[in-house]
C-alpha cells in the first residue's frame, strides 16, 4: 500500500535528481543509523557533503555505517549521541567541535514516539520531550560556534532542520504544553492516569513536537537570516521503527498505508539543500518539499517564550 502511495504522490522534489553537489559541505544527522535519519545520511553522502552520523548506539550505528557504504561507496563518520542524557549530548557536541571548525546542514532528525509514560531520560524527564525537545534544543545551542562559523568560511547560512510531526496537533488542549507533565513527580502521575494510557503517551508526543517547531520558530528569531536558517519539517507518514511502541494493530494499519522511509528524507534534504533561504527560514515544511501551515499554537509567542525558558532551567549545569 505505501508503495502504491508513492506512486499517487507524484513528489516534485527527487533528492537524486535536485539535489546540488555538496561537495565541501558538512553535515551531521541526529538518528541516522536508522529510518528517515538513514535516508537523509544516504542522499547527502550520494551528494558528497562529508556526514556525521549521531546515534546512540555504536554497534547499530557501525551497522548502518557499513550498509551506507555498500550503498553510496561512501564512508559516514560516527558520533556517538543519546539525546536522553544531557551529560551525553555535551559530550557529542565536545566531540564533533574537536574536529571540525563548522557546520553546515544539521538535521535534528532522531527521536522517539508514544513511549510509555514510565520511560525517561536520564534526569528524570518525559523520554519523548527530553529527547525530541530538550536533547536536540541543548545540542543545538553547544554547536552553535560551529553553526555561525559556516557563514564566515562559505558566506551562505548554516541551516537546521528540525523533524517536527503533524503529530504536534495532539498536544493538550487548550494548555498545549503541560510543564508539570515533562517531568517526574506526583502532579505528572496524576496527569498520566487521567490521561490514560493510550492518549496519554500521544498528548506527550504531541507536546514535544510542538516544542519542534517553537525551538525551530526561537532560532529562527534569534539569528540574521544571511547566518542562520531554521526550520520545522512535518516529513510525511513513513513506515519506521518510530511506531514501535504502539500497539499492534496501530503497527499494522501504520505499516500498510505508510509511505516508504525515503520519502520521510524528501522534504528536509529538500528545505536544507534545494530551496532559497528566504522561502523557508522560520517556516513549517510539510510533503513532499512545501511551506505549511501548523497548529496557531506553535505560533504563540508567550509559549515560545515559556518552552524556551523552561528547556534553559532544565540544561543548567550540564
Amino acid at each position: 500500500m505505501g508503495t502504491l502511495l508513492a506512486r499517487a504522490a507524484c513528489p516534485s522534489f527527487i533528492p537524486e535528481r535536485d539535489m546540488p553537489d555538496l561537495s565541501g559541505k558538512i553535515a551531521l544527522v541526529t538518528g541516522g543509523n536508522t529510518g528517515i535519519g538513514y535516508q537523509t545520511v544516504k542522499q547527502l553522502l550520494l551528494k558528497n557533503a562529508k556526514v556525521y552520523l549521531a546515534a546512540r548506539s555504536q554497534e547499530r550505528a557501525v551497522a548502518a555505517i557499513k550498509s551506507l557504504e555498500e550503498e553510496t561507496k561512501k564512508t559516514a563518520i560516527f558520533l556517538q549521541l543519546d539525546l536522553a542524557n544531557l551529560s551525553s549530548v555535551r559530550t557529542a557536541a565536545e566531540a564533533f567541535l574537536a574536529q571540525e571548525s563548522r557546520l553546515d546542514l544539521l538535521f535534528n532528525n532522531g527521536g522517539v514516539m508514544i513511549s510509555p509514560p514510565e520511560m525517561l531520560t536520564a534526569q528524570g524527564h518525559d523520554l519523548q520531550f527530553g529527547t525530541n525537545c530538550i536533547g536536540h534544543f541543548f545540542f543545538t545551542e553547544l554547536l552553535l560556534p560551529a553553526l555561525l562559523r559556516s557563514h564566515l568560511e562559505t558566506n551562505v547560512p548554516a541551516r537546521i532542520m528540525h523533524t517536527s510531526s503533524i503529530g504536534h496537533q495532539l498536544a493538550p488542549s487548550p494548555r498545549a504544553i503541560e510543564f508539570a507533565t515533562l517531568k517526574a513527580g506526583p502532579e505528572r502521575d496524576a496527569w498520566v492516569k487521567n490521561a490514560g494510557s493510550i492518549m496519554g503517551p500521544w498528548r506527550l508526543y504531541g507536546s514535544s513536537k510542538l516544542g519542534n517547531i517553537l525551538v525551530s520558530n526561537y532560532f529562527a528569531r534569534a539569528h540574521a537570516p544571511d547566518v542562520l536558517i531554521s526550520c520545522a519539517v512535518h516529513p510525511g507518514g513513513i513506515k519506521t521503527e518510530l511506531g514501535r511502541h504502539g500497539s499492534t494493530f496501530l503497527q499494522v494499519v501504520g505499516n500498510w498505508v505508510a509511505y516508504p522511509a525515503p520519502m520521510g528524507a524528501y522534504t528536509q534534504l529538500w528545505g536544507a539543500t534545494a530551496v532559497e533561504p528566504g522561502e523557508v527560514n522560520g517556516k513549517y515544511l510539510v510533503p513532499w518539499g512545501k511551506v505549511g501551515k501548523p497548529d496557531p499554537r506553535a505560533l504563540d509567542r508567550e509559549l515560545e517564550d515559556e518552552v524556551i525558558k523552561y528547556v534553559r532551567e532544565q540544561i543548567k549545569g550540564f
